[in-house]
């Protein structure tokens, strides 16, 4: 069966992985952005330009598999250029890698996933062998990907870090066509999410499921978990299982004491490696996020592409900025967190600010709904006073958002269908892992849909992506760009440059090394 090519703007350190590859050179260093995935005994010494390591070449191969951290597996490769043998040494190296990674068995993938999941950076973009020549690399590397996955039957993540990056292999990847295996009417679901989102019209809300896929428990599991810690006797802990959950929350509550509850979710929840959906999210062009989750996955995944988003009600909102609503608290503030019955009653009144902000959402935009059974107290109580604000027309199917459900479930359809649109993944009877796959390609395929495909115009690595027509655009901008006074702080010199940052002026560099120098003044690993 074959596997997928995901591309994603994300922290390659911080990504959920079975496998990593990691670019290094014939002296074994890694760059500091990747230092993160290479146990410390490994190293021998660190300095501004990465860590020397206590290893060496199997001869003169090109591949070195080594122990990573959080149970991922490294696998260092040699692409660092100094015969000037070009890009077809590059992707020679690439595949030798992925050849390697498919002869180590793994009988069962990190938390549950249907496949596998390798990443790697775009090798070779920093000091490598495509330096300076990063829109042909994506052009040349995708297809070596594609035919890796399809071979060996893994899914394979291509990470990039800088939004010119992002856009330009997405850019690619609408030219030849992709390798979504997805159903037509899926496709037709991600057109339309895409458009909205490239339009300004799509919020998302991120429920339990998608923290799963990164290891941290759903409702049921995080009972079972308090449970265990409680010292309740084996009759009560079976009546738990009896009482609706937030009474069970109430109950855990009071045995275990408010201060050890705040404890374990800070804990449990804290900061931790994200998982592909995290990602897949965090880099849609939409500005306004909801979430019940306590942890911080979402923020942290959008920080891997640059991204900082307001969390409330703990930050103060910045007008244009992107935020994140946390409805249920936050690990960081375990003061705020929604457990018991009595916390879910005060939605009402404590807690109205919040909920309003949501209903904003529903009444003002289209709200993907990702990883929610729609079962929460709180999303049938907005979501009914929403429908008794709004006259609903059968007629015209007036609906407030889309639902991405894992298994197909008729009657929760039905029970919605005023609501929201359900789009299930699979069919009933369909394993949930297979389901939850095919949820992150059809996220990746939204993505590819909805990104900009102006954000490395003014990028000169990405120069051979441009038609003539563009070409010519970008000259023109380049000209703007020397022209605006440096020390002019104005309204409208400010406009111009932020949006001549949006459109890759200044790019920031690949994740894996420093700033980038296309002049090539030394060789890193990258």
């Amino acid at each position: 069966m074959h596997g997928h090519v995901f591309v994603v703007g994300a922290d390659l350190t911080r990504l959920s992985c079975d496998d990593v590859l990691v670019p290094t050179d014939r002296r074994l260093r890694v760059a500091p952005g990747f230092r993160g995935l290479i146990p410390d005994p490994l190293v021998t010494e660190e300095g501004a330009d990465g860590a020397c390591l206590a290893l060496s070449w199997p001869g003169a191969g090109r591949v070195l598999e080594v122990p990573g951290v959080d149970g991922r597996r490294i696998w260092l490769v040699d692409t660092v250029d100094d015969g000037g043998r070009g890009l077809p040494w590059l992707l020679d190296g690439a595949r030798e890698a992925l050849a390697a990674v498919a002869r180590r068995e793994v009988t069962e993938p990190a938390h549950g996933r249907a496949r596998r999941l390798v990443g790697l950076p775009a090798l070779g973009t920093g000091w490598g062998g495509a330096a300076g020549e990063r829109g042909t690399l994506l052009r040349e590397l995708l297809p070596v990907l594609r035919e890796a996955a399809a071979e060996h039957g893994f899914d394979v993540a291509l990470v990039l870090r800088g939004p010119s990056d992002l856009a330009a292999a997405q850019r690619v990847r609408r030219g030849d066509g992709g390798a979504w295996d997805l159903p037509g009417h899926l496709r037709g679901v991600a057109e339309q999410l895409g458009e909205a989102a490239r339009r300004g019209q799509l919020a998302v809300f991120v429920g339990a499921g998608v923290s799963a896929a990164a290891g941290l428990p759903t409702w049921e599991q995080l009972l079972d978990e308090l449970a265990a810690r409680s010292g309740l006797d084996d009759d009560l802990r079976a009546g738990l299982s009896r009482l609706p959950p937030q009474d069970s929350a109430a109950l855990l509550a009071r045995e275990l004491g408010r201060d050890a509850l705040e404890s374990f979710v800070k804990g449990r929840f804290g900061p931790g490696c994200y998982a592909l959906a995290h990602a897949l999210i965090a880099d849609l062009p939409v500005q306004e996020f909801v979430t019940t989750n306590y942890d911080p996955l979402v923020e942290l995944a959008a920080e891997g592409i640059g991204r900082h988003l307001h969390v409330l009600p703990f930050d103060e909102a910045v007008p244009g900025a992107p935020w994140l609503l946390k409805l249920h608290g936050d690990a960081a503030h375990p003061e705020s967190v929604v457990l018991t019955r009595e916390e879910y009653l005060q939605l009402g009144d404590a807690r109205a600010a919040l909920a309003g902000v949501l209903h904003a959402l529903l009444l003002t935009r289209h709200v993907l709904f990702v990883g929610t059974s729609m079962l929460d107290d709180d999303l049938i109580r907005i979501a009914h006073q929403v429908r008794s604000a709004v006259q609903y027309d059968g007629a015209r199917g007036r609906r407030s958002g889309t639902v991405l459900a894992l298994r197909e479930d008729r009657a929760r359809a039905r029970l919605w269908e005023r609501d929201v649109e359900t789009v299930a993944m699979a069919p009933a009877d369909a394993p949930s892992a297979e389901a939850a796959r095919r949820l992150e390609v059809l996220l990746d395929l939204i993505g590819c849909l909805s990104t900009p495909p102006t954000g490395y115009l003014l990028d000169p690595a990405y120069r051979g992506l441009l038609s003539d027509e563009e070409a010519a655009l970008s000259e023109a901008l380049q000209g703007v760009a020397r022209r605006l006074p440096p020390d002019d702080d104005s309204w409208a010199v400010a406009e111009v440059a932020t949006l001549l940052r949006r459109l890759g002026q200044g790019a920031p560099a690949d994740e894996s090394t420093e700033p980038r120098d296309d002049r090539r003044q030394e060789q890193r690993p990258g």
